[in-house]
């Protein structure tokens, strides 16, 4: 049971961290950032990360996502990978990363499964081996290992452990894990965005070594990448038949804000300009959206804002509603109940959007 610091109302819908109800959040958008800012300090001084994206009028700038954090000498960027050294921008050397990989017996529980060619044979046999789902295949699951949000219900935070301890990879061992039987990579995280030049080199080389083969190069992101690098994202994935699966965590931005520490703005802007190549390759979807049904917080009304904003780009887009599991610092919240996943699918197809699911199901909570 939960109390709101702002109204002092206590409920279950209202987690410890960020300490702010929803309603609070919508009435008072800059009293509920204030408030929620010391959760987000808090979560990360735990793991010896920066509490906010730094901003020092003499720092080193870096544009690679949407924090553009400017560095103060001696200290980090939002993401723990690059410092601030004597003036010197210190970062993992060119073709080097902190991250891990395994092999996902396809077809795998991904966010797009119920319309990329690992879960349905889309796109066959340009894009697919199989007309239906790729038993027999796998895809090479890429961690990565920092991230430009600070989530508060961050499904992978475990990855924090690793930015700054993890050793260091090279591009040449992950290529060395790509067996004749992987059809697909999959970047995710923590997010691609801070190691995305690791990444596109990757990837790069990988679809050059393959030659003929199919090998779908696929993004998991909050889509808060550099839109150079998104541009160079959207060809990868165009022409190998994977996707961008865009993590629209909210529409609201202080309530983004309260949830992730971090605006959406860059995210929806990027998202906007992903769609307008979504019908030079219809089948399979080049991009995709999902949120994330956080009781309490993201609700029919929020998700409305979000299926209206897609169906305006284009009514295709597929979009996935998944179920919420509690973790991290808002583990104290209930699961997704049945009422608030039916309601917000209803909002998403009353919104105009053709292809709408909802994911993790069997983490609903059949009880309202």
């Amino acid at each position: 049971m939960g109390v709101c610091k702002i109204c002092n109302e206590s409920s279950s819908y209202i987690a410890k961290y960020p300490g702010v109800c929803l309603s609070c959040i919508r009435k008072y958008p800059e009293e509920a950032i204030e408030v929620s800012s010391e959760s987000h300090k808090e979560s990360r001084l735990a793991y010896g990360l920066p509490p906010f994206p730094p901003k020092a009028e003499t720092g080193i700038q870096c544009k690679i996502c949407v924090n553009e954090c400017k560095i103060p000498s001696g200290e980090y960027g939002y993401c723990g990978l690059r410092k601030n050294e004597n003036g010197k921008l210190i970062v993992p050397p060119y073709g080097y990363g902190k991250l891990s990989w395994y092999l996902d017996p396809l077809p795998t529980n991904c966010v797009a499964d119920w319309v990329c060619p690992a879960g349905t044979g889309s796109g066959y046999p340009d894009f697919a081996y199989t007309k239906g789902a790729e038993y027999g295949y796998y895809n090479l699951a890429v961690f990565f290992h920092a991230c430009s949000f600070n989530c508060l219900y961050c499904q992978n935070w475990h990855f924090k452990e690793e930015t700054f301890k993890s050793r260091i990879r090279t591009v040449d061992e992950l290529l060395k894990s790509i067996t004749p039987a992987v059809s697909c990579i999959c970047y995710f995280g923590g997010d691609p965005s801070p190691q995305i030049v690791f990444a596109l080199e990757a990837s790069r080389r990988a679809i050059r070594e393959k030659k003929e083969k199919i090998l779908r190069i696929c993004w998991e992101t909050n889509g808060s990448v550099h839109k150079a690098y998104l541009e160079k994202m959207i060809e990868l994935s165009l022409i190998s038949g994977g996707c961008i699966k865009f993590d629209i965590k909210a529409w609201d931005e202080p309530l983004h804000i309260a949830l992730t520490g971090v605006s959406n703005r860059r995210t929806l802007e990027n998202f906007a300009y992903v769609a307008k190549f979504f019908d030079k390759r219809p089948s399979p979807p080049l991009l995709i959206a999902s949120t994330l049904l956080v009781p309490g917080y993201i609700d029919s009304e929020e998700v409305s804002k979000i299926a209206n904003f897609i169906a305006s780009l284009n009514p295709k887009i597929p979009y996935r509603l998944l179920a919420f599991y509690p973790h991290f610092y808002m583990s104290d919240l209930p699961l997704t109940s049945k009422k608030l996943a039916e309601d917000c699918h209803e909002a998403s197809l009353k919104a105009g959007l053709k292809n709408v699911s909802i994911g993790n199901i069997h983490l609903i909570r059949c009880k309202n």
